[in-house]
């Protein structure tokens, strides 16, 4: 898969291949507004950004996520972080058209976050814009999924408003960022619906 050599550029953001010369970046970004992070997993100081990176890299090492930095492109400032993780290779039968392929067959978004500056800018569009035509135009994944805490009404308004489905809900599925059993809202992309989806995120971006 190659996650180190993975770099997503696009026109506002670039998503570098995470390593531990981003601590201090992290840490300088999630401190911007500790507000903004009720719902979700954000490293508090130095030493939680190392233990953060720590485990995103051990996961990627172990072939179940490909986790990245957001970058401003204009000055190359860390303004938040995001990963493909749950990454799933199915096991197709000798013969089938998609055995023996290296590539995912599903993978999930999500440890997304960003700093203060870039709410409500084009950065987590483009972020998701960058990530879902990896996923489905060069792994050609079959589904790209997203699952968040169902408190956190900003994160689901910005996954229907890129046009991702809901699927239900997941009932004490998850460890919350406030360590209790979260209740999880899923949505997902299917690859029958990504030109439509890709349509949605490229007038999104001329907006932005």
């Amino acid at each position: 898969m190659c996650a180190q050599a993975l770099v997503l550029s696009g026109r506002q953001i670039r998503l570098e291949p995470l390593e531990s010369t981003y601590v201090d970046g992290l840490a300088a970004a999630a401190a911007s507004d500790r507000a903004l992070y009720q719902w979700s997993p954000v490293p508090h100081g130095r030493d939680e950004a190392a233990r953060y990176v720590e485990t995103a890299l051990g996961w990627r090492d172990a072939s179940t996520a490909v986790p990245f930095a957001i970058v401003r492109a204009a000055d190359g400032v860390v303004i938040g972080s995001t990963r493909f993780w749950n990454i799933e290779r199915w096991a197709w039968p000798p013969g089938h058209a998609r055995h023996g392929r290296q590539a995912p067959d599903a993978c999930e978004i999500g440890y997304t976050w960003l700093d203060r500056s870039a709410i409500r800018s084009a950065a987590n569009t483009e972020a998701k814009w960058l990530m879902l035509a990896h996923a489905f135009d060069t792994w050609q994944v079959l589904r790209v999924c997203f699952h968040t805490d169902a408190r956190n009404a900003r994160s689901r308004a910005a996954l229907e408003r890129i046009g991702a489905q809901y699927e239900g809900l997941l009932r004490a599925h998850r460890l919350a960022a406030d360590y209790s059993a979260r209740d999880s809202l899923r949505f997902s992309i299917v690859a029958v619906e990504w030109p439509q989806v890709r349509q949605r995120l490229q007038q999104l971006l001329q907006w932005e």
